[in-house]
């Protein structure tokens, strides 16, 4: 069974630092390139960040320099580092799992809250 499980959640005053996690299973998670998108009500699910089979990564812009994104192949397990937190941060997070070899395979986590606020 496929599973893509969030956690590091939570409530944070701006400035400060939280570290998501992404727990896979179910599938081959070395050869899937992960990303973690965010949602906030009323919009479009948009990329955060992003990392290849080859730890590649890729950042949005308004999170680049502060957060960061990083998986451990032997823990089955992504990450995202988040520094210096701004209330614009405030969002689900859901981590993906994809990869088309000619067959889309795509895996969403159920998301975990982020808010940042004073």
């Amino acid at each position: 069974q496929v599973q893509l499980v969030e956690s590091g959640g939570g409530s944070v005053q701006p400035g400060g630092s939280l570290r998501l996690s992404c727990a896979a299973s179910g599938f081959i998670f070395s050869i899937f390139r992960i990303s973690w998108y965010r949602q906030t009500p009323g919009k479009q699910r948009e990329l955060v960040a992003a990392i290849s089979t080859m730890s590649d990564t890729e950042y949005a812009d308004s999170v680049k320099g502060r957060f960061t994104i990083s998986r451990d192949h032997g823990h089955n397990t992504a990450y995202l580092q988040m520094n210096s937190l701004k209330p614009e941060d405030t969002a689900v997070y859901y981590c993906n799992a994809h990869y088309d070899p000619g067959v889309n395979y795509d895996y969403w986590g159920q998301g975990t809250q982020v808010t940042v606020s004073s």
